[in-house]
């Protein structure tokens, strides 16, 4: 019996469950509830939310050897439109060998509703699904009605669903059939922490549910093989590739397979080899949450590329010197570098609770949303060119040199906690590779997750500091201090001088010709205070230098200047600014879409729109592509762009996405190529 006729003759025997109206049913084995996000220009995200009761399941979109995909039948006002719905990942059970596709727990399938204008808008949802357990099949319904108002619930209850999709992978895979036996290679990136893989083919036909899938990998090409179907496969095959990595963590990848040659491959992966009772029932929990291991791993190595940024690395480097003069204790070295370390996590724990409280109040707000006020950029400005100054030479005053004399000389852990702290907060513009993800994870991760995802941001800030102070080998092969270093010092306030700058420009991006003009006399005044004050020891002075500092920060305005013309790399890629409705209108035409998320704080970004996406030649790609580009800039507070980031797990910018004609999402990596951005035009 075809599974079109089955659910028919299913619903033939189905007795609707609720008579009333109402926003969740509780039907005798299974709860269904409806949430709607917040508004994300035009849209908003819909979830329908099944809870089985223990021993019950449901449903993928393919069920397998057996079972129906549920149904959605929306009543919405008119103009209003839902969209396709999106699945989680799915569990495998088995019941007598029979292969199921299902969900097994709490999981929520989602769409977006477009055209709803008002929150007293009434929505209505008959949703029809098959619940079963291993004895049992009943189908059930389900109808909710409420009100727009009713069913609201907070950006992050939607991003915890978010979470359970799996991801878009940008690696096409190639699926061919030889004879009796099916094969899928996918390029997997970091194969060597796969423990095992299966794949959810979400078509029917394609391979015998029944059957083993072998694992096995070449290099980091992933090869599954198994028992074919009954549909060869002549066109592409979409499925989700689930992996089970080896520090217990799974992730779920959207992947697609076309026809083309995949060759046996080598070395068998463990485990995996056939299916399993239940993987929920083995403690897999929720299908498609970011391993924490690995976003706390990712965090530590995007922490320790922070060290190389222009704003840090002077202040690393003297620091690190400062332990090669002489007279030091290797007590007092490591006492230095725990304090040192100290620093920077408190400051980015700090940050980092900051973040999460606001969001957890409904802010839309992420990483580094500091830097959006002009007032927190003048202040980073005036901090930045008073070390740029110090370094110069321009003032020494005991107790705040930068450059490993009077207050790392007089008290050590003093000056290596506040150099600690200072690197952090300095760094916060930055978002560089591993750190999109990684910050991304923390934001739907629960509260103590997401506190050891920066954790390990300030742990790989401040590693290279910590290896030096315990490790007296490194400290051994730093050069020896002399005159030279005062060379240095003033070689290092270039790049102090250059943030300085960039700060500057940020500013007058922000508030305008006056507040950067504004700015501009604060720093004067900052630097002439600094320089009487190191010349004549000058006492009176430093409150009348900080109260005309604060003068000038208080006349900045908090307004946001209004939004300027794009920058060259969006002029040379006729890029138009970014909207909902913009992306919703080029998806519904079948359009190419090239997004790429930016802020005037973010070096990253800068440095990718003056190199690949400054192209004339990626430009020449896409408009012989016929690829729309848009731009959304995050330099100001933007509610629209925050929650569009959040849906896709970044928590910060840059962000590039790349979504073809078909409306498949790809995200690009945070450092671009040349070749990476025209492969996109196939």
């Amino acid at each position: 019996m075809s599974r079109p006729i089955l659910f028919l003759a299913l619903l033939c025997f189905l007795i609707p469950s609720g008579a009333q109206a109402q926003s969740r049913v509780e039907n005798e084995r299974m709860t269904i509830a409806l949430e709607v996000g917040p508004r994300i220009g035009e849209t908003r995200t819909a979830a329908i939310v099944m809870t089985p009761r223990p021993g019950w399941h449901t449903y993928w979109k393919n069920p397998g050897a057996a079972g129906v995909e549920s149904r959605a039948s929306w009543t919405l006002p008119s103009g209003a439109s839902a969209g396709d719905l999106r699945y989680p990942v799915p569990d495998r059970f088995t019941v007598s060998g029979i292969m199921n596709y299902v969900f097994v727990g709490e999981r929520a399938l989602l769409t977006e509703l477009s055209g709803l204008s008002s929150e007293r808008d009434e929505l209505s949802l008959q949703f029809d699904y098959l619940v079963c357990d291993d004895r049992l099949c009943v189908p059930e319904r389900a109808e909710l009605s409420a009100r727009m108002a009713d069913l609201q619930v907070g950006a992050q209850r939607i991003a915890s669903w978010q979470a359970d999709l799996p991801l878009r992978f940008e690696a096409d895979g190639a699926v061919e059939r030889p004879g009796d036996i099916i094969r899928f290679g996918f390029t997997v990136p970091d194969i060597a922490a796969v423990k095992s893989a299966y794949f959810f083919p979400a078509i029917d036909g394609a391979v015998d549910y029944n059957a083993a899938q072998r694992a096995s990998r070449s290099g980091n090409k992933l090869v599954l093989e198994t028992s074919a179907g009954f549909e060869p496969p002549t066109s592409a095959v979409p499925g989700v590739l689930k992996l089970f990595l080896k520090d217990g963590g799974i992730m779920g990848l959207q992947v697609s397979a076309s026809p083309g040659s995949v060759q046996p491959a080598g070395i068998p992966l463990p485990m995996g080899q056939g299916p399993v009772e239940s993987e929920a029932d083995q403690g897999e929990g929720k299908a498609s949450s970011p391993p924490l291991l690995a976003a706390f791993f990712a965090a530590v190595l995007g922490g320790l590329i922070l060290n190389i940024m222009p704003c840090v690395f002077p202040i690393l480097s003297l620091k690190a010197l400062s332990l090669a003069k002489g007279g030091r204790s290797e007590g007092a070295a490591r006492s230095e570098a725990l304090f040192y370390t100290a620093g920077i996590l408190l400051a980015v724990l700090s940050l980092g609770a900051a973040l999460l409280l606001l969001r957890a109040g409904g802010a839309s707000v992420g990483w580094a949303f500091q830097l959006q006020d002009p007032r927190v950029v003048f202040i980073l400005m005036l901090l930045v060119t008073g070390i740029a100054l110090n370094l110069a030479g321009l003032f020494e005053l005991p107790g705040v040199t930068v450059g490993g004399t009077g207050l790392f000389a007089r008290d050590g852990r003093t000056g290596a906690f506040m150099t600690g702290v200072l690197a952090a907060v300095i760094a916060t513009p930055c978002t560089g590779p591993f750190m999109g993800a990684a910050l991304g994870a923390a934001l739907i991760l629960d509260s103590s997750a997401a506190i050891l995802v920066f954790l390990g941001l300030g742990v790989g800030m401040a590693l290279p500091f910590l290896l030096i102070g315990f490790v007296p080998a490194l400290r051994r092969r730093l050069p020896k201090p002399g005159a030279w270093m005062a060379t240095l010092r003033r070689l290092l306030s270039v790049p102090m001088f250059a943030t300085a700058l960039g700060l500057a420009w940020i500013l007058g991006r922000q508030a305008g010709v006056d507040g950067l003009v504004t700015g501009l006399g604060g720093t004067l005044v900052l630097g002439l205070g600094l320089w009487w004050l190191g010349s004549a020891r000058n006492r009176a002075l430093p409150l009348a230098t900080a109260l005309a500092s604060l003068i000038f920060v208080l006349t900045i305005p908090s307004e946001n200047a209004p939004a300027r013309a794009g920058s060259e790399a969006s002029d040379i890629l006729q890029a138009a600014a970014f909207s909902p409705d913009r992306l919703a209108e080029l998806k519904e035409r079948g359009t190419p879409v090239f997004l790429y998320f930016t802020a005037d704080w973010c070096i990253t970004c800068k440095v990718n729109e003056r190199g690949a996406l400054s192209s004339e030649t990626v430009a020449a790609h896409f408009e012989t592509a016929g690829i729309e580009t848009l731009v959304g800039d995050w330099t100001r507070p933007d509610p629209v762009i925050t929650e569009f980031l959040t849906a896709r797990g970044r928590a910060g910018v840059p962000l590039y996405l790349f979504i073809d004609s078909e409306g498949n999402e790809r995200i690009m990596p945070q450092i671009l190529s040349v070749d990476a951005l025209t492969e996109l035009t196939g």
